[in-house]
């Protein structure tokens, strides 16, 4: 570049910087919410538990491709829980029959991120026995429980939600 091209440039480059300075920042754009109402993430979260029981209910712990729709269901602890206890059984042989039921799921929490909810499962018909024949269930096992889930939003859900965490909680009215 000759002496004369770059001097010439020189307020233009000047200029335009000068002009980026005065700039305005942008205004903060706000986080489109998951769900237009907390109703709607309930609804999402119900559909999501209830997609999750019935990929479990189509589980053969002796072809772990079977597995796969389950964890399609989960995130984070939730999956590498799953990923173990699905892997675990199939390792030792085991074999389980019956359904496990949905009895009522009930939203309690939801923001931006995250909803919680509580199901309400039922599990009297479902067995499990080892490569024996011998039954691995507790036999103090309830035929119901409850558990409090927490679910992710997630654009790659078909639901918007999948599911990061599940407790076994007390709740009197599932049971």
């Amino acid at each position: 570049m000759t002496a004369r091209l770059a001097s010439a440039l020189l307020p233009l480059a000047l200029a335009a910087g000068l002009l980026a300075g005065c700039a305005t920042d942008p205004e903060p754009v706000e986080p489109t919410p998951a769900f237009a109402t907390e109703e709607e993430a309930f609804a999402a979260a119900e559909a999501t538990y209830r997609a999750y029981v019935d990929a479990l209910n189509r589980v053969d712990l002796s072809d772990p491709a079977t597995f796969e729709d389950v964890y399609a269901w989960t995130t984070g602890e939730a999956n590498a829980n799953e990923r173990e206890s699905l892997s675990g059984m199939h390792a030792n042989g085991w074999t389980v029959s019956g359904e496990t039921v949905v009895v009522w799921v009930e939203g309690t929490a939801s923001d931006d991120s995250t909803t919680v909810t509580v199901a309400c499962t039922s599990v009297g018909s479902v067995a499990v026995v080892d490569a024996t024949g011998d039954s691995v269930v507790d036999s103090e096992r309830a035929d119901h429980y409850a558990l409090q889930l927490e679910m992710t939003y997630s654009r790659e859900s078909p639901t918007g939600l999948f599911i990061a965490s599940s407790n076994a909680i007390q709740e009197d009215r599932c049971g």
